[in-house]
């Protein structure tokens, strides 16, 4: 019996989404947008020697064939990425309509999402007055602060004072399907923030709105900072996702960082959490060692995402993608001989393109442990069932192994 693991480097993405134009803001949409080659093309640029320098360092990923698998997916020059590939390689592509982080872990799971996602307008107010008033029934508040489309820094920033003075929560969304709440542990409550969001999620899950996310924060205006007790309240599956099918299967199953959030728990065995990427990495190598024969372990590692994407922060990113793939021959190490590591992506969050939004881009597919093999290009869902395939548990969607 094997071990599978399936590792989503969260917005990752590598180009060459054939829709792209449709998603995002401007003429074109994100079409053009591809966040592993223009990081890697900025670094070689000499755009991104910010606490690093020269060519993108990820030698660990592009032997594997991530270089090889940038080129397949968008055919755009990937400086520094040029190994000859050793392991299983190639690019996927997301059907499901958003560039969101359920869409994407779902559809890796193998389950597209079969509606439309509910987006909130970018008007001012943006939220209509039957959820404003829940908010502020289920806060006991008169009223609410934000009430638009906002990044979470500037928002909390403005009315930082006006929140600390009235208690009112600050809200906000994106362009993905969220509401985002806003609040001071102390002044507030993290408790009360927590409990506000999950009560107020289901009547925005009714409406597919696919998170309600408390956003917390300490300290004082000037120096506030967002918190690691950050919590997503998602929408469930709408069907058995690869996470029910192994543990249905009489498995163990593991996960790392968001995923329980992003799946509901469902599935779920046990979940490892931290205040940190590097805290996430401990527990992926202490599952490497330890992860039970027939097991999944799936992780989500989010700064690359949350620090540096949406900030469109290049080089703070390509730290990031060398810190992590630098400490890849510690987690090589504790594979066994039969294991399947897969590392891919969600969506894209190109930090060279306009705004600060997610990209509909493809995302790298490369793994460990069943040598040199060119995959092309496959669907997200094909991921999911090549991991069951691995197992020996069977898909029940539909997607194809390309094992």
């Amino acid at each position: 019996m094997t071990r599978a693991f399936l590792i989503v480097m969260d917005s990752v993405g590598c180009g060459g989404a054939p829709d792209a134009a449709a998603f995002g803001d401007g003429v074109g949409g994100d079409a053009g947008s591809n966040s592993l080659a223009h990081i890697a093309q900025a670094c070689a640029e000499g755009r991104a020697d910010v606490g690093r320098s020269g060519l993108l360092k990820m030698p660990n990923l592009d032997r594997l064939g991530l270089g090889a698998a940038i080129r397949r997916a968008s055919g755009a020059a990937t400086p520094g990425l040029t190994a000859v590939p050793l392991g299983l390689w190639g690019a996927a592509t997301e059907v499901s309509k958003g560039k969101d982080t359920p869409s994407g872990h779902w559809e890796l799971a193998g389950v597209p999402v079969p509606w439309d996602w509910t987006y909130f307008p970018e008007t001012v107010p943006a939220f209509p007055p039957e959820i404003v008033a829940e908010v502020c029934r289920l806060a006991g508040t008169e009223g609410i602060l934000g009430n638009c489309h906002a990044s979470g820094v500037p928002i909390i920033a403005e009315h930082y004072e006006e929140h600390l003075r009235t208690g009112w929560p600050i809200c906000y969304t994106s362009a993905d399907s969220v509401f985002q709440i806003a609040a001071h542990e102390e002044a507030f409550g993290l408790e009360r923030l927590l409990k506000l969001c999950k009560d107020l999620a289901p009547m925005l899950h009714a409406r597919k709105v696919g998170r309600v996310i408390a956003r917390p924060f300490t300290g004082s205006c000037g120096d506030f900072k967002r918190t690691s007790n950050r919590h997503d309240y998602a929408i469930e599956p709408p069907s058995p996702t690869l996470l029910d099918w192994v543990a249905g299967a009489g498995r163990a199953t593991h996960a790392v960082g968001k995923i329980g959030d992003i799946f509901s728990m469902r599935g779920i065995g046990t979940l490892s959490k931290g205040k940190s990427d590097a805290d996430l990495f401990e527990h992926l190598l202490r599952l490497g060692g330890q992860a039970e024969e027939g097991s999944l372990t799936f992780a989500n590692f989010v700064e690359f995402d949350s620090l540096y994407g949406h900030p469109r922060d290049v080089a703070g990113y390509a730290r990031a993608l060398e810190w992590f793939d630098a400490g890849l021959p510690r987690f090589f190490a504790t594979l066994r001989a039969g294991d399947l590591a897969i590392f891919t992506a969600d969506h894209g969050n190109d930090p060279t393109w306009r705004g600060t939004d997610h990209t509909r881009e493809r995302v790298p597919v490369v793994a460990w442990g069943v040598g040199a093999r060119e995959v092309g290009l496959r669907g997200f869902v094909d991921v999911g069932a090549s991991l069951a395939a691995h197992l020996g548990v069977p898909a029940q969607g539909p997607g194809r192994s390309f094992l």
